[in-house]
């Protein structure tokens, strides 16, 4: 019998502001629905180091934010962040410590750990990536089914009834995206998996494993 992945497997890093909330939640899916009303409360607890720069938009004071971004509340900016240029942040997002978004990427209900990097062209809508995780340029994280129904999570022959109609990816500790490949609504990579470019990925990727297509996901050698 295929075990049903809770939070707890995916995320195996504390490195967030937000790691207690996350984590707090059984399965990824729940936590979602929940950002928008915990960013606020989280915001008006925050110390003096983060500055209150339009309602519930809080930005640390060591942040970088590009005069050409475009930042919608609710919205937390930690520690060291760089916000680059021409980039959308469409509220509901915690952008982690030392983490680097954009050019012209989007982002919206969303929370990125610590030292996550999305530096070019990428989309990230209902999801959560993990501490040290990386997409390549023109990578796109789908967040919502053609058919507009919800969204099943599919890990081997278990399928997991969300209820949500838009879900995007969550990605482990340690996951690297190759350029332009794409993550279907629901994907699960768990950590230290590495992805081709060019790649269409969905369901419950394994983790330490090197994804070349969804026939051919391989087993990393471990030194």
């Amino acid at each position: 019998m295929v075990k049903r992945l809770k939070t707890k497997d995916i995320f195996k890093s504390s490195e967030s502001i937000a790691y207690d909330f996350i984590i707090s939640f059984e399965y990824p899916f729940e936590v979602l629905k929940n950002i928008k009303d915990y960013i606020i409360k989280l915001g008006n607890s925050l110390g003096e180091d983060y500055k209150l720069v339009n309602e519930n938009i809080w930005i640390h004071k060591n942040a970088k934010v590009s005069d050409s971004a475009e930042i919608h509340g609710p919205c937390i900016i930690d520690d060291g962040a760089e916000i680059r240029c021409n980039s959308f942040i469409r509220g509901s997002a915690i952008i982690g410590k030392n983490v680097v978004f954009g050019n012209s990427c989007e982002i919206k209900n969303a929370i990125l750990f610590d030292n996550v990097q999305v530096p070019h062209f990428s989309y990230v809508g209902d999801s959560i990536l993990g501490a040290h995780s990386h997409m390549g340029a023109g990578s796109i994280i789908s967040n919502l089914k053609s058919d507009k129904k919800n969204i099943i999570i599919k890990n081997g022959t278990e399928e997991i009834v969300t209820g949500l109609r838009k879900i995007g990816a969550f990605l482990g500790d340690n996951v690297e995206i190759g350029c332009n490949s794409v993550l279907n609504p629901g994907t699960i990579i768990l950590p230290n998996t590495n992805v081709y470019p060019l790649t269409s990925v969905r369901g419950v990727i394994p983790g330490d494993s090197i994804v070349k297509s969804m026939d051919k996901i391989i087993k990393k050698e471990i030194n």
